[in-house]
């Protein structure tokens, strides 16, 4: 936990004092990163253990203002094994874009991001910290892994921590795509993304003939 959030860190995904990550310990359990320490030094006695009904069994630790988010949606999804929430410079930026009402960002231009990410999906704005976000963004959980929180930053659902943050940082690189795909189509030049046809051929790749 610890090592994911410095790697977190260093790779410029979030600030000392932005994200947390949350990992799921057993079906009673998860541990999540705490508030107010360096994200980028943390160690491994810094991480908080928390029950799913939210009691913090590491009383030392504060914990995250998001510790609600990360506990509605392990409940909402049994098969996730981590969240990552953080605020990506690119991603975060497109928190603050809509394209027509969906997410700017194209996970359509090459076929390692659609594989991966699929289409995220956004959430409305609520103040972060509060029960009223955790609910939303939990709803929205259900049936999506990548979420851009409006104004504010985005979350990741992986069955491991190798998972949800892989899908962070890709998260990040389909969105500097989108931006030099943009300027380039502006300077003039033919921006091809992936058709619905090999779209639906990465779906059926994924999860089988039935989708």
């Amino acid at each position: 936990m610890a090592d994911y959030m410095r790697r977190l860190y260093d790779r410029g995904l979030t600030t000392p004092s932005g994200g947390n990550i949350s990992l799921r310990v057993d079906k009673n359990h998860f541990l999540i990163t705490p508030s107010a320490l360096d994200k980028g030094r943390l160690v491994a006695d810094q991480i908080a253990v928390v029950t799913i009904e939210g009691k913090n069994l590491t009383e030392h630790l504060r914990l995250s203002i998001e510790t609600e988010m990360h506990r509605l949606i392990l409940i909402s999804r049994p098969d996730a094994g981590a969240v990552v929430h953080a605020h990506p410079t690119y991603a975060s930026a497109f928190t603050a874009i809509r394209d027509g009402g969906n997410v700017a960002i194209n996970t359509h231009l090459i076929a390692e991001s659609y594989y991966i990410l699929e289409d995220p999906v956004f959430v409305d704005y609520r103040l972060m910290g509060t029960v009223d976000l955790a609910e939303q963004v939990a709803v929205k959980a259900f049936d999506h892994d990548v979420l851009l929180l409006e104004n504010h930053g985005v979350v990741t659902i992986g069955t491991s921590l190798l998972d949800a943050f892989d899908k962070i940082e890709l998260l990040e690189r389909a969105s500097e795509m989108t931006v030099i795909a943009r300027t380039m189509e502006r300077l003039g030049s033919e921006v091809s993304p992936l058709e619905p046809g090999r779209l639906a051929q990465l779906m059926r790749m994924k999860y089988g003939p039935a989708r």
